[in-house]
C-alpha cells in the first residue's frame, strides 16, 4: 500500500520567484508539494485544510513598492472570496487546527507585517516587529552562519545547533517595535535563530550580522513554535553542491576517509516540519 504523503503548499504570485526552489525543498523532504498562485488559494480558502504546511517563498513580492511585505500582507489581510470567508481567518483557522506555517525572507517580511510572528502574547494579527532596510545601506548577497538557541519553541529548528544558509534580501534588519517587546520576544524564547561567528557566538557586527538585526535575530516563531519566520533561504542549501566550497567538503570528506553527506543544512528545517506533520 503507498504511503499517503502530507502536502505543503507553496504560494507564487506577485514577485514570488523562490517557488520552485522551495517546492523542491518540500519534495526532498517528503511532502507532496502544490505551487498555487494566491488568487488561486483566495477563490477557496477553505482549501487550506488541505495541507499540513503553508510556505511564503522568498522574493519581492509587489515590487517592494509600498516597502518589503506590505502589499502582499495586505492582500493576505483583507481578501474576501466569493462566499464571504476571508483569508486570513482561514490561514489563522489553518494554524488553530495544527498546522505549519514557514515564511522565508520576502515570506518572513509578509508574516511581520501579518502579525501571526512573533506574536508575543498569543496576540496574532498587529505587527510587533518589522524588517527595516540594511543597515549596510545595500542589497547583501553572502553565505552566512546562525545559531539555533537550544530553547526555541520552534518545531523546524528542533535538534539542530548551528546552520549555514545564504541571504539575500536589501530589508532584513530585524527591529522590534519597542524595547520592551525585543525583551518580551527574548523572555518568551520567541526567537529561533540568531546570526553567529565560527564558535556560535552571537554576531552583532557587519558583516558577520549582514543587515545589523537587533540580538542579532535572523528568525523568530510564534508561541506555539508552529510558524517560523526567517531572513536566510534553507531552500538554497538543501544540497551540499549548493555551497560555494562543495569541493573542498568533498577532498577535506576523502581525506578523512568519511562519507560527505549529499544534504545541505537547509534541507533540515523542511525535515522537521515533514517529521512533525507526519506525526500529528
Amino acid at each position: 500500500m503507498t504511503e499517503v504523503k502530507p502536502s505543503a503548499l507553496v504560494l507564487t504570485g506577485y514577485g514570488i520567484n523562490c517557488d520552485y526552489e522551495t517546492a523542491h525543498a518540500c519534495a526532498l523532504a517528503g511532502f507532496e508539494p502544490e505551487r498555487l498562485h494566491l488568487n488561486d488559494v483566495l477563490d477557496r480558502p477553505s482549501n487550506l485544510g488541505r495541507y499540513g504546511l503553508i510556505v511564503f517563498p522568498g522574493g519581492f513580492s509587489f515590487g517592494d513598492d509600498l516597502g518589503s511585505g506590505v502589499a502582499f500582507a495586505s492582500k493576505v489581510r483583507f481578501s474576501v472570496s466569493q462566499n464571504g470567508q476571508r483569508l486570513f481567518d482561514a490561514l489563522m483557522g489553518f494554524v488553530e487546527r495544527g498546522g505549519l506555517v514557514l515564511g522565508i525572507c520576502n515570506g518572513f517580511q509578509i508574516l511581520a507585517r501579518l502579525g501571526i510572528v512573533p506574536a508575543v502574547h498569543a496576540l496574532y494579527g498587529v505587527q510587533q516587529v518589522t524588517l527595516a532596510p540594511n543597515a549596510a545601506g545595500y542589497f547583501i548577497d553572502r553565505w552566512v552562519r546562525l545559531s539555533v538557541e537550544k530553547e526555541s519553541k520552534s518545531v523546524f529548528t528542533k535538534n539542530l545547533t548551528a546552520l549555514r544558509l545564504p541571504v539575500r534580501h536589501g530589508e532584513g534588519r530585524f527591529v522590534a517595535q519597542s524595547s520592551d517587546m525585543l525583551r518580551k520576544i527574548e523572555e518568551d524564547r520567541l526567537v529561533s535563530l540568531r546570526y553567529c561567528d565560527d564558535q556560535n557566538r552571537r554576531a552583532d557586527q557587519f558583516p558577520l550580522n549582514p543587515n545589523g538585526s537587533e540580538n542579532a535575530v535572523a528568525g523568530v516563531c510564534d508561541p506555539s513554535g508552529r510558524i517560523l519566520g526567517l531572513m536566510p533561504h534553507p531552500e538554497a542549501a538543501v544540497s551540499i553542491y549548493q555551497y560555494p566550497d562543495w569541493t573542498k567538503k568533498k577532498q577535506n570528506a576523502l581525506r578523512r576517509n568519511m562519507p560527505l553527506s549529499e544534504e545541505g543544512e537547509g534541507f533540515f528545517l523542511f525535515k522537521n516540519a515533514y517529521e512533525h506533520v507526519k506525526g500529528f
